[in-house]
């Protein structure tokens, strides 16, 4: 059983001829909506990888809220960790470019009334050896709190440190194992890493003084990652991306997912790096997730 505790949003998107720059207006050519929300996109990847996922977050009473889990209800997602707050549901803003790049900017709404009371609940009900998948779209003090109760309870927890904020260093020791992206990991490793070179010497200096799993997501260059003292290497799929909104949140729950029914490490990495990949061939950050079946012509 896979466990996320984490934000449901609308994503409200527009595709642009090109991203504006401050104080800048740019004509865009589509409009269109889309369940989204880092928990919930992590979510449902974890559930059309094949996992029995649990949901635990928080909607409004808005108009929004009802799309917002769509595709979560349809895929079979137990919602029952969901709460309705009254209010607005969170939303996200999404500018995407031809090629696929974007800017992003998320109002909580409902997310930030997702409490500790509530994390801790959900962790209580989990069992040991089931799998904890976090990001930070909802308050620290609720993540704090369902990491502090997973490490009690013999929980494996993954925390996507995304999107990047000041509790990343006060929560990722926290976790099992940690993902990020280049610019993440930055903050972790508390220098500015841009090569791939540059990347595998700032994680082998990491794992070395803390022992703990990471994981680096970097687009085209695949994936890095640090655990049980070895660094390895994860080539990217070679594809041309459509839209990347959604293949951070497909990694992190293919990857959950892999390791929660007993794939080897690599296998979990190398089979969640290949559906982030494919998730960048569709538009929008749900509905571009890919089922476990087109994942493994791929492998």
């Amino acid at each position: 059983m896979i466990v996320v505790i984490g934000s449901i949003n609308m994503d409200l998107i527009g595709n642009m001829e090109r991203l504006p720059a401050p104080g800048e207006t740019v004509s865009g050519s589509e409009f269109t909506t889309a369940p989204g929300g880092k928990g919930a996109n992590q979510a449902l990847a974890a559930r059309r990888a094949g996992a029995a996922v649990r949901m635990v977050g928080a909607t409004g009473t808005d108009t929004f809220a009802e799309d917002a889990l769509a595709l979560l209800k349809d895929a079979g997602t137990d919602l029952e960790g969901v709460r309705v707050c009254e209010g607005a549901t969170g939303i996200a803003l999404i500018l995407v470019d031809p090629d696929g790049e974007n800017v992003i900017a998320v109002i909580p709404g409902a997310n930030f009334k997702v409490t500790p009371e509530d994390a801790g609940e959900a962790v209580a009900a989990m069992a040991t050896g089931d799998t904890l998948l976090l990001q930070l779209e909802i308050p620290e003090s609720s993540n704090r709190a369902a990491l502090e109760a997973a490490r009690e309870k013999g929980v494996t927890s993954i925390l996507n440190i995304a999107p990047l904020t000041k509790a990343v260093d006060r929560l990722s020791p926290l976790a099992d194992i940690v993902i990020a992206n280049e610019t993440e990991f930055s903050r972790l490793s508390g220098r500015r890493v841009e090569t791939l070179d540059e990347v595998r010497t700032e994680l082998e200096a990491l794992h070395a003084k803390t022992g703990q799993c990471v994981i680096v997501t970097l687009g085209g260059d695949g994936v890095l990652y640090a655990r049980d003292g070895t660094i390895d290497h994860v080539p990217a799929l070679s594809i041309k991306p459509v839209d990347t909104v959604g293949a951070g949140d497909t990694f992190c729950g293919y990857l959950a997912q892999g390791l929660d029914s007993g794939l080897e490490f690599s296998e979990a990495v190398r089979r969640a790096a290949v559906a982030g990949a494919l998730a960048c061939l569709n538009p929008g950050a749900q509905p571009s997730i890919p089922l476990s079946e087109e994942v493994a012509t791929r492998l």
